[in-house]
């Protein structure tokens, strides 16, 4: 593995080749570790689409015509290229020419599209930068205009204590509660900010995806995933009422806020 490491103060992150795979303040490792139950990843990004096609064949519907995708998208099913680094910052690329096949990792076993493809080019960036208190990641899509595409952030927190929550507004969330939605993810709809309350509290600030949701199936992680659309709102044929349109480039941003 090829890590990057920045590190400011007392706040330490660790990249693997566009994953973020470690945020340590103080010690206090807030990033669900590889190798750990739950979730065999630490964070990913659901592009070009988010959520499940397996009831729509694996299509999804556009203006220029049906592409094969599969579950949050084909963006991760093709590495990062590390574009710079420093010690504060680091920006990974991935760039996409349409209709070029790519293999889809769920196949055989969980999917029957061996080969996934999008009508649509696209560069996608994420940078990570710390700050004095807090490490922000910003996601720039560049693309032609009115490409349609949806954006989650999907990172997962580990929990170290046994009755951690989420506080989403006014809107107190217990881990049964998540647990209990399942797959589908709990949906926490017009947010831009919540707070996990565990053995020290994180802050995750957003701008431009309007939305979360919330999965774990097991007690020792969490993810809460920026959104900007709640794909569980249509039937798997409509997903496509849930695009968004480039304007030839658009930024969103997702921000750590670790309390003191």
């Amino acid at each position: 593995m090829y890590m990057t490491r920045l590190k400011l103060g007392n706040q330490e992150v660790t990249i693997d080749l566009g994953e973020l795979v470690g945020y340590e303040v103080n010690t206090h490792q807030f990033i669900h570790q590889k190798g750990s139950p739950g979730w065999g990843s630490s964070d990913t990004e659901m592009f070009p689409i988010i959520g499940p096609v397996d009831q729509a064949d694996f299509e999804v519907e556009l203006p220029l015509g049906t592409a094969n995708q599969d579950q949050h998208g084909h963006l991760r099913q093709f590495p990062y290229e590390l574009m710079s680094s420093s010690g504060t910052e680091a920006v990974f690329r991935k760039v996409y020419e349409a209709d070029t096949p790519i293999k889809n990792a769920k196949y055989p076993a969980k999917s029957t599209k061996e080969w996934l493809d999008w009508p649509y080019s696209f560069q996608f960036e994420k940078k990570f930068e710390l700050y004095e208190d807090f490490l922000e990641i910003t996601f720039r899509v560049f693309g032609d205009k009115d490409t349609p595409f949806m954006l989650g952030y999907h990172p997962a927190f580990k929990l170290h204590s046994s009755a951690p929550s989420i506080q989403a507004k006014d809107r107190k969330i217990s881990l049964d509660e998540v647990l209990a939605v399942g797959s589908r993810a709990l949906e926490v709809s017009n947010c831009e900010e919540i707070t996990l309350i565990d053995k020290k509290e994180i802050t995750i600030k957003t701008q431009g995806f309007g939305h979360f949701m919330c999965w774990t199936e097991v007690r020792n992680m969490v993810c809460i995933e920026p959104i900007t659309f709640y794909p569980y709102a249509v039937e798997q044929h409509h997903l496509h009422k849930g695009f968004q349109y480039l304007k030839n480039t658009e930024a969103l941003k997702v921000s750590l806020h670790p309390k003191a």
